[in-house]
């Protein structure tokens, strides 16, 4: 739905003072805009209620308001509820609330889809329609953290990028995103410490963040610790191998001193037998990480991949253990709604 107006929200504040300045109107209304535009999280310009009426159709006039609207939601048995987006340009995209007692996170998405292609994540077998743009992702940020605070009483305390698409291959717009979320005067002021951006490999970009000096954590998909298994079930290791993750993970952290997280999906018979462990320990010893997110499998339609059996992923877990391996196994939530890790796919069977 492309107007041909430039998006309001891409404008700065002192764009907006000299749009202002032109119709000859004071220099505080742009100040009043913003607060709507990034403080009171307004969706229209209709909600604008401090401006005048005349003021509110001119502002229709002369730019867009592309925000998010909540298309559909799903409440799962242990509290976790999916949201699908409707964006501006009629495109689905999913977020997820999940709520524990200690924390509430919202796990969010980068793209329309994802073109990694990685074998065991329902993303991966949709098309990349476009990136998000970073006013785009703030408003799933900002939806649900409203819904945390309707159902939950409590506001989001932690964000992960975790949901569809590869947050590094949407790079720019997820930083603005960030640093949006986390500014304490116009956005959120939620802690970078509390955002994780998680990332399939994609090594040149974990160098560019270390560069950047972000301060947010970090997140590696790696699900296999050799590159014959993993090119098997993630292509990119292909052009990003194992040597070269660990080579940028390093720079990262040399950069940044960050917090980096190794994720690691246990699939029957393919990544779960001793010598996995004792690859991944390898991996782990490589690398300053803080911790190695042991995740049990979710199955997709798509895909012949099984989980282990409990007796399995526990001998995985002591290996770890022996091996002085920070290591935690995660237990999914959601799973009744397609809301775990890797099941994002916009099906039609959210209820509206």
């Amino acid at each position: 739905m492309n107007t041909g107006k430039k998006n309001i929200r891409h404008l700065s504040l002192s764009e907006l003072e000299q749009y202002f300045e032109v119709l000859g109107e004071k220099k505080f209304r742009a100040r009043q805009v913003y607060e709507w535009l990034w403080q009171k999280h307004a969706h229209s310009f209709d909600d604008m209620t401090n401006l005048s009426k005349e003021l509110r159709q001119r502002l229709v006039d002369a730019f867009s308001f592309p925000a998010l609207k909540v298309d559909a939601t799903q409440y799962s048995a242990d509290g976790t509820i999916k949201s699908r987006f409707r964006t501006a340009d009629a495109h689905l995209v999913e977020g997820v609330l999940i709520p524990t007692d200690e924390r509430k996170t919202a796990c969010v998405s980068s793209q329309i889809g994802c073109s990694l292609s990685c074998k065991f994540c329902a993303t991966g077998y949709m098309a990349r329609k476009r990136n998000l743009d970073y006013d785009e992702i703030y408003d799933e940020v900002v939806l649900l953290n409203q819904q945390s605070e309707q159902t939950y009483g409590k506001k989001l305390s932690n964000i992960v990028f975790m949901g569809m698409g590869e947050p590094l291959l949407n790079y720019k717009n997820v930083l603005k995103a960030i640093e949006r979320i986390t500014n304490p005067d116009d956005g959120l002021g939620m802690s970078p410490r509390r955002i994780t951006v998680s990332t399939a490999g994609v090594a040149k970009m974990i160098k560019q963040l270390g560069d950047d000096k972000v301060k947010f954590k970090l997140a590696v998909s790696l699900h296999a610790a050799n590159d014959v298994k993993r090119n098997e079930i993630m292509p990119i290791n292909e052009s990003n191998n194992i040597k070269v993750l660990i080579e940028a993970l390093n720079h990262f952290y040399k950069q940044t001193g960050n917090e980096i997280t190794f994720e690691y999906i246990l699939f029957k018979d393919f990544n779960d037998s001793r010598k996995d462990a004792e690859e991944l320990v390898k991996i782990y010893r490589q690398v300053p990480a803080d911790l190695v997110n042991i995740i049990e499998y979710n199955p997709i339609e798509q895909a012949l991949f099984a989980k282990p059996e409990e007796d399995a992923i526990q001998e995985f877990m002591s290996i770890l253990e022996k091996n002085k391996v920070n290591a935690r196994l995660r237990r999914s939530r959601g799973k009744d709604i397609d809301a775990a890790c890797g099941q994002l796919a916009n099906k039609d069977q959210l209820a509206s």
